[in-house]
């Protein structure tokens, strides 16, 4: 499956600039979302090719909408990968058992991320 369209979840607007910037110039349309519950809507909505997940936010953290979103029926085919500030072993596993294929801990290191997006696609 052609990656083509990326949701970009995260609470931080710099964040979000970044991440949309940098994947658009690399040919991806983007869609963003500010939290785990606007996630989930527009997952359903645009049917993004892959998510890139923030954990650290209000409401609905990360975690508990990668679970939602692989769990629903209308979006588990949907990759998710997380990506956050929290680098420590238990939650790449923790994010791993709530259905994300891959996560990468910021700073984003671009090229390792382009890398995982086409290893996926």
């Amino acid at each position: 499956m052609a990656i083509n369209t990326i949701l970009v979840v995260d609470d931080s607007p710099t964040e979000r600039h970044f991440l949309g910037e940098f994947l658009t110039k690399s040919g991806y349309r983007v869609v963003m979302a500010e939290n785990g519950e606007e996630a989930m809507v527009k997952a359903k909505q645009e049917r993004p090719d892959l998510i890139l997940m923030d954990v650290v936010m209000p409401g609905l953290n990360g975690f508990q909408a990668t679970r939602a979103i692989t769990r629903d029926e209308a979006t588990k085919n949907i990759p998710v990968i997380i990506c956050t500030t929290k680098g420590q072993e238990t939650d790449k596993v923790w994010g791993m058992r709530q259905g994300a294929r891959d996560y990468v801990v910021k700073p984003v290191d671009q090229a390792e991320l382009l890398k995982k997006i086409t290893a996926l696609g």
